[in-house]
């Protein structure tokens, strides 16, 4: 079977005994759009940073990371949708959205068919995984696609704050800087921050084992 749809599956002991896919607030919080990032004067380094205009909500429940991450996408191609129907067209339930394929799928039927998934099957990223992984974030977000990644496990934030989601969790990348070395994250689950800077190498390693829709 394919590892993609083994692992990336949430369930509620995971989530209960390790903090996956975290409890957000009763209702969905919203922030302000992100604007995006003027591109560089420098058509050396055109590749500088971009952030994209996103439409962030908070997921209201444990499970509901993979549609308030999709969510989060769809809002950056104007797409404006509800979490509970894209929750729908992901077969999302108790037990957490399939997996990186099942986003895949939506963003597709809903945005014109520009998205594929890419799996990171070993248990860390290789040099080449995280390159293609550069390649993938700077070809979407330069084209105003987010990228949806299932996520594993903890990592820190370039302003120290740890971001931990044993069980599986679901999270947007908006946006680089520094050609790619840096991600913008947004995360469903973390309303307080919303969204935050993680390097390149950090995020390949937490999709390890699991897969992203760029």
């Amino acid at each position: 079977m394919n590892p993609i749809v083994q692992k990336s599956g949430l369930s509620v002991v995971g989530l209960l005994v390790a903090g996956g896919c975290a409890l957000g607030p009763a209702v969905a919080a919203q922030a302000a759009p992100v604007q995006a990032a003027q591109a560089s004067a420098n058509q050396n380094d055109r590749h500088a940073e971009r952030i994209l205009g996103v439409d962030y909500q908070a997921q209201p429940n444990f499970y509901y990371c993979g549609p308030a991450a999709t969510r989060i996408a769809l809002s950056a191609q104007g797409k404006a949708l509800s979490q509970d129907e894209v929750a729908q067209l992901l077969g999302t339930t108790e037990a957490g959205t399939p997996s990186a394929l099942d986003t895949t799928r939506v963003l597709n039927e809903l945005t014109g068919g520009k998205y594929r998934t890419t799996e990171i099957r070993d248990s860390v990223a290789r040099p080449d995984q995280v390159e293609q992984l550069r390649r993938d974030v700077l070809a979407a977000v330069d084209a105003g696609r987010p990228v949806v990644a299932n996520i594993k496990g903890t990592t820190v934030d370039t302003d120290g704050n740890p971001h931990s989601y044993e069980g599986g969790h679901y999270l947007t990348l908006v946006g680089y800087r520094d050609g790619g070395d840096m991600i913008r994250i947004a995360d469903p689950a973390d309303p307080a921050l919303g969204e935050y800077w993680v390097s390149l190498p950090k995020i390949a390693n937490w999709i390890a084992e699991r897969g992203y829709s760029s």
